[in-house]
């Protein structure tokens, strides 16, 4: 599948996971499904709401592996590569590659921070890794070694890096990124931006959680947006937005995955020692969904 196809809504899928560790391949298996069924542009594999950094390495290949299956060629995949050393990164790539995702986001894990140059290298090893498109993921609230614009700008330049997901909370930086990548670079928002300013500016989409538990709202504000219908793009962005600060109060997993089971989905909690939602929480995401219409209200 070509990267052109690399737009709109790709949801940032929970990893299901039971209390003895195994993958729920069957519940990840229908979430997929349903979410193409409802108009999603593509499924993201091991973000942050994929809780990445809490799964081993057999489960990682076991979640992309599903969604790959799943997806069956009707909607781009990638699976996401998240590594403190080159080896390790290329190692996953080449791993996801031969699992035959269609792409690659790569994120860089660092202990110790990292120069500019070791970044950069970080990345262009991945992308000259695989034969596979690469789309950049930054992450500054929870990196020591972030993205600078220099090298944003430097890697624009590889040919199979195609994007970037950039989940600060500075839309202007993505304004500075856009203006840097001259069009050589796609460029997706995150839950921490409004959806509909990154269109408005230029970029091609969103990789975010809550897509997974709004599906259909998603796809209605990404289609209005590329139709340039503003008014009709603010009226949906507004409910979906108040979702987004409820999930802000809260662990991303933990909230969509208990949105997810008020919608029928055992994905079950994240990961210990991460915490469940609170029953306050689950309170809050209940209202937040039966808002936009993505619980009936007598769910629960």
């Amino acid at each position: 599948m070509s990267d052109s196809a690399f737009h709109g809504v790709f949801p940032y899928l929970v990893s299901p996971v039971d209390a003895d560790g195994r993958v729920r391949t069957d519940v990840l298996a229908r979430l997929c499904d349903d979410l193409i069924a409802a108009g999603v542009h593509g499924l993201a594999a091991l973000g942050s709401t994929g809780e990445f950094a809490y799964l081993d390495w057999e489960q990682q290949r076991e979640v992309v592996a599903t969604v790959v299956e799943a997806a069956a060629g009707r909607v781009p995949v990638l699976a996401g590569v998240a590594a403190t050393t080159i080896a390790e990164a290329q190692r996953r790539a080449g791993a996801f590659a031969q699992m035959r995702c269609d792409g690659i986001i790569a994120i860089l894990e660092a202990y110790f921070p990292i120069a500019d140059d070791g970044v950069q290298a970080y990345f262009e090893s991945i992308a000259r890794a695989v034969d596979l498109p690469l789309v950049l993921y930054t992450n500054p609230n929870f990196q020591r070694s972030d993205l600078s614009l220099p090298v944003i700008e430097r890697l624009s330049r590889v040919p199979n890096i195609v994007g970037i997901k950039d989940a600060s909370s500075n839309t202007g930086r993505l304004l500075s990124i856009l203006d840097r990548v001259e069009g050589r670079m796609q460029v997706f928002a995150a839950s921490a931006h409004i959806p509909a300013c990154v269109m408005l500016i230029g970029g091609v989409g969103w990789m975010a959680g809550p897509a997974c538990i709004a599906p259909r709202q998603s796809v209605a504000l990404y289609e209005a947006c590329r139709d340039r219908d503003w008014t009709r793009a603010m009226d949906l962005q507004r409910p979906l937005w108040r979702l987004n600060q409820a999930f802000a109060k809260y662990n991303l997993a933990a909230c969509i995955k208990g949105g997810l089971e008020l919608q029928g989905y055992a994905v079950g909690a994240p990961l210990p020692p991460q915490a469940p939602l609170s029953p306050a929480g689950v309170d809050e995401v209940r209202a937040a969904l039966q808002a936009i219409g993505a619980l009936p209200n007598h769910g629960g």
